[in-house]
Formats: structure tokens, sequence, C-alpha cells
């Protein structure tokens, strides 16, 4: 099966430089799969989970938000935060949702003035944190 590059860039850091199979990634018009000699394209991306296949090695990624690049058989991914599955805390995650949560909790019974939209995102990044750690731990092959 032919090959694409992806790279996924921090500004940290490049969190995977590699040859892969196929790439799906979460779109802000929906979820978006990648294979080799895919046409040139840019999409936004929004938090959510990547995984990209490589042979029977499935791998996942927690991304939040960014832009992604196709052009040249190479899949470019300029995001705020990537993690793959083994990296991510997954105590730091559930405190992290858990906050989150009753920050909106408070919003919504008037409570608490807060940004609505930032808590929002820092639940969704945390629970797309979670979800990508269980995934990893899985194994996912195929």
């Amino acid at each position: 099966m032919a090959k694409i590059l992806l790279e996924i860039v921090t500004p940290d850091r490049v969190v995977v430089s590699e040859e892969v199979d196929i790439v799906t990634a979460p779109g802000v018009e929906g979820e978006f799969g990648v294979l080799a000699n895919h046409a040139p394209m840019i999409s936004a991306l929004k938090i959510g989970p990547l995984h990209y296949r490589v042979g029977d090695k499935e791998e996942w990624v927690a991304i939040s938000g960014g832009f992604c690049e196709v052009s040249k058989n190479k899949i470019t991914f300029l995001v705020e935060t990537a993690e793959k599955s083994h990296e991510i805390d997954v105590e730091r995650a559930l405190k992290a949702k858990e906050r989150a949560e009753k920050r909106i909790q408070a919003y919504l019974a008037r409570a608490e003035k807060i940004d609505y939209t930032r808590a929002r995102a820092a639940l969704q990044r945390a629970l797309t944190r979670l979800l990508v750690a269980e995934k990893g731990k899985r194994g996912v092959s195929r």
C-alpha cells in the first residue's frame, strides 16, 4: 500500500513525523480521512482525536485546534496541542474534566460568571484526552 508522510507539529515540538497508510482527523466540517496521493487541500481542525495507521498498528493523538494541509503526498497538522495516547496523564485529564464540569454547572445555575465558551473547550479537551488514552490502551489494530 502506498504511504503518505504525516507530520503533526505544535509550537513546542514535532509530535509525529513518519510515513503512514491513512490518517483520520477532526475537521471543523466533520471527520475526514486522507490516503496516499490525496488531492491538495487545507482544513481547519477542531478539538478531537486524530488517528493514523501504519500496517496493522493504529496510533491515537489528542489534538486541539489548528490547521491541516495536504500537498505532494504529505499531510501536515499545525495544531495548538497534541498528545499521543501513551503521553496522556489520565488523572490530570480526569481532574480537568471535573473542573470544567463544575464551572459549567456553576454558570448554568447562574452562581458564577465565567467564560462559558472557554469552559466548554476545556471540557472537550479533557474528554478527548480521556478517549485517546483509552483507545491507545486497547492496542487497537486491524
